[in-house]
């Protein structure tokens, strides 16, 4: 076991060190005085514009802009300075990260609660009335566009029941953006709609394949019940594939988010995400993106291990 979380560790670590490279170079993919034009104006002098070049060390060699990018990142955090909001990205980004974690995390939780039972119900009811209708209903929520469905949700339970609010909380405090459930019910309905749609559906289908094994005829006839056979035997198993699934799935949830947010005016990640694309801040761009990928690494991580702990057979295959 030690062997292989060491070597899912150093390849994560390669990983996000190709994701810090990558984002070095999309930064240096814009022309050389747009970021100097972003601050200064559109109107800044060229005295100006080599001035800022020179305070933000632009002007160095490629390979020493490198590593004082990926120094900074790895000892400060420091993913530079944002002059549309005059602070540093980094703390634009530690005011907004715990914001977008607790929607990805409570639409994730949520998902898996609603997936995996409905996964269960259709293989249980199978070729039956109700395994056509939720097979139908997945469909339909795994197409549905995540702007479409936040804009239904919000026309439908806020503008015309008044049951929820239209916008997200807009409060700096976690605590009383959890304590307005009125106001984040919507977003995290919204995002988790997507993800019970596929998740179920391979819920469905592990279950499926779980029941066919050897140890479950085993298991039938020693005498076990159905209820035993399907939740004692067939589930462990077939909750191995959701766990990689769940890992491989987390970048769509993040891409999601962003548009949730963008829809819900959530003040998380995805908000400021789409914002400084409208703004052209390249600086707090690319510092999402690079955190929205790490994300992804040490999510896929997790479920690495996750899978290594549920199935023996991966550390010592």
């Amino acid at each position: 076991m030690t062997g292989y979380l060491i070597r899912r560790i150093a390849q994560s670590i390669v990983v996000v060190f190709g994701v810090i490279l990558l984002t070095f170079l999309l930064f240096h993919l814009y022309p050389q005085d747009s970021a100097a034009r972003a601050c200064l104006g559109p109107k800044a002098s060229k005295v100006g514009i080599e001035n800022f070049n020179h305070q933000q060390g632009y002007d160095l060699p490629i390979y020493h802009q490198f590593w004082n990018y990926t120094w900074g990142i790895v000892r400060h955090f420091d993913l530079g300075s944002s002059c549309k909001y005059n602070q540093s990205v980094r703390s634009l980004i530690l005011n907004r990260l715990p914001k977008t974690l607790v929607l990805v995390g409570l639409s994730t939780v949520f998902a898996l609660i609603v997936a995996v039972p409905l996964g269960i119900l259709q293989v249980i009811r199978r070729n039956k009335p109700i395994d056509y209708v939720l097979t139908g209903v997945s469909f339909v929520g795994y197409a549905m566009p995540a702007f479409l469905l936040g804009e239904l949700l919000i026309l439908w339970f806020a503008l015309d029941l008044h049951w929820f609010e239209f916008e997200a909380p807009q409060s700096a405090s976690m605590l009383q953006i959890l304590g307005d459930p009125r106001g984040w019910i919507l977003p995290v309905f919204s995002l988790s709609v997507l993800t019970i749609a596929g998740f179920s559906r391979y819920m469905r289908s592990s279950m499926m394949e779980a029941l066919t094994e050897d140890y479950i005829r085993t298991a039938r006839a020693k005498g076990a019940g159905p209820s035993r056979v399907l939740f004692l035997h067939a589930l462990r198993n077939a909750l191995i594939p959701i766990i990689t699934l769940l890992g491989l799935t987390l970048p769509a949830i993040v891409g999601g988010a962003i548009i949730t947010e963008t829809v819900f005016n959530y003040p998380g990640m995805g908000l400021l995400t789409t914002d400084s694309a409208l703004n052209n801040d390249v600086p707090v761009l690319l510092g999402t993106t690079f955190v929205a990928a790490v994300a992804t690494v040490a999510g896929n991580l997790i479920a690495d291990i996750l899978y290594a702990v549920a199935d023996p057979r991966v550390r010592y295959g």
